[in-house]
């Protein structure tokens, strides 16, 4: 029999190839490499059907409720026009000599709610939008606000790969949202105004039939209060918990109230009602119409939930063929820091499939018995093995080419742009999780 760590490095190979070349569905190609796998450990045709019940149930358990009200929550602050008043409101606080850090702040602050793919396709014409007013290079504004975007996508919950690995890992979501914001902060300001000032003299001509330029009038615009209020509201209830959790006796009768609204599950239900009444109903919206685009939202969000069940499977073969227990005892004497190793095997996973979220889970299946026996943070490590899922984006990403086309740039242009900022967000966070490493 091959070695469990040759058979492991195998099964990535073999899962990159069936992405990559064979254009393979992503959940599919996890299907048929943990089959071959559990072959190859040995493991029979009951167990083998246990393993993927078992994978599929552990993984999406606890996540459908939250991936599924937190694309929902995006989707009515953008179609309420929460994100275009979140981000007009920003540039204007902050004024053109700011402009930069009015846009990080809106990225962040917008991209917190939304899912990366739908935050990209709402803040992309008010970038066009705010350039056509302000004369200023698209490059200049648009990489804060996108560097933001991709931050919260890969650091922060209810974001997918960061909650998913968060649940594998035993992470309290409360803490990790804390922490990631304590690191996103400045790893935005480096990635987004501080490198797009580098980028001043890069002309870029948009693709005028990609992006239609329609902002609404302010006056059919929800507040700035009530737009801030509801596209944070998770933050600030799963923040409430870690806050107040100290400072609490046992006995306290705030703790079981506190607890309650700090469950992610119930944190993000209480959202999505707050923003169905305050961006929806209140608003004239009629309840048949909020849940027709609540549907759609969930709908948008299901091929990402299959990816994640499909990592679940392969991680519970991992576990279940005996291989975590090899892994873990054959890495036991190494010197590497498991934040080190995870940002290092997530990275070198995103370069070769370009998925984030594959990157993420895949890696937490690798290193789960490592982590489980070394003092390491859970949120720690569910922030190093984010950083290192957004290595280097290049043509096997779909980010890459979604921002290629938008901004009508060449391959060049593309990689010194793009690749740069997402190289640029991964590093910064790996050094800001070890940074904060010294001070928990």
């Amino acid at each position: 029999m091959l070695s469990p760590l040759l058979l492991v490095l195998l099964s990535i190979l073999l899962l990159i190839a069936l992405i990559m070349w064979a254009k393979l569905d992503t959940f599919i190609s996890f299907i048929i490499v943990s089959i071959l796998l559990a072959l190859a450990c040995g493991l029979d045709g009951p167990a083998i059907g246990k393993s993927i019940t078992g994978g599929i149930g552990a993984t999406l358990g606890s996540l459908v409720t939250i991936l599924g009200f937190g694309a929902m929550l995006g989707k009515l602050v953008a179609d309420s026009g929460a994100a275009q008043r979140i981000t007009s409101s920003m540039i204007r606080i902050f004024g053109i000599p700011r402009i930069q850090w009015g846009m990080a702040l809106a990225g962040l602050l917008v991209g917190i709610p939304m899912f990366y793919t739908a935050g990209f396709v709402i803040v992309v014409p008010l970038i066009f939008a705010t350039g056509l007013s302000t004369r200023l290079p698209l490059l200049y504004l648009g990489i804060p606000m996108i560097s933001a975007l991709s931050t919260a996508h890969g650091f922060l919950p209810p974001h997918p790969s960061p909650t998913a690995i968060s649940q594998q890992l035993g992470a309290d979501l409360g803490k990790t949202l804390v922490y990631g914001l304590i690191i996103a902060i400045p790893t935005i300001a480096i990635a987004g105004p501080l490198f797009g000032s580098t980028l001043r003299k890069m002309e870029v001509t948009p693709e005028q039939g990609l992006v239609q330029i329609q902002q609404r009038p302010d006056n059919e615009l929800p507040g700035l209060g009530i737009s801030l209020f509801t596209a944070l509201l998770p933050l600030i209830l799963l923040t409430i918990t870690t806050a107040l959790d100290p400072f609490m006796a046992p006995g306290s009768p705030l703790r079981p109230a506190v607890s309650i609204i700090g469950d992610p599950n119930i944190a993000m239900l209480l959202s999505l009602l707050a923003a169905i009444y305050f961006l929806g109903l209140r608003r004239g919206t009629g309840m048949k119409s909020l849940m027709k685009s609540l549907e759609t939202a969930f709908k948008d969000v299901a091929p990402i939930m299959l990816i994640i069940a499909g990592s679940g499977v392969f991680m519970q073969v991992i576990k279940d063929g005996g291989i975590n227990t090899y892994i873990g005892q054959s890495m036991q004497g190494l010197a590497l820091s498991p934040l080190v190793l995870g940002w290092l095997i997530a990275a070198a996973i995103r370069v070769c499939v370009g998925s984030a979220t594959v990157a993420g889970l895949t890696t937490v299946g690798i290193l789960l018995p490592i982590i489980q026996q070394q003092q390491v943070h859970p949120e720690l490590m569910v922030l190093s093995i984010g950083a290192g899922s957004l290595m280097f984006s290049h043509v096997n990403d779909g980010g890459f080419w979604l921002f290629k086309e938008y901004f009508n740039l060449t391959l060049k242009q593309t990689f010194a742009t793009w690749s740069v900022m997402e190289t640029i967000v991964s590093v910064c966070g790996l050094l800001g999780v070890l940074a904060l490493q010294a001070f928990l």
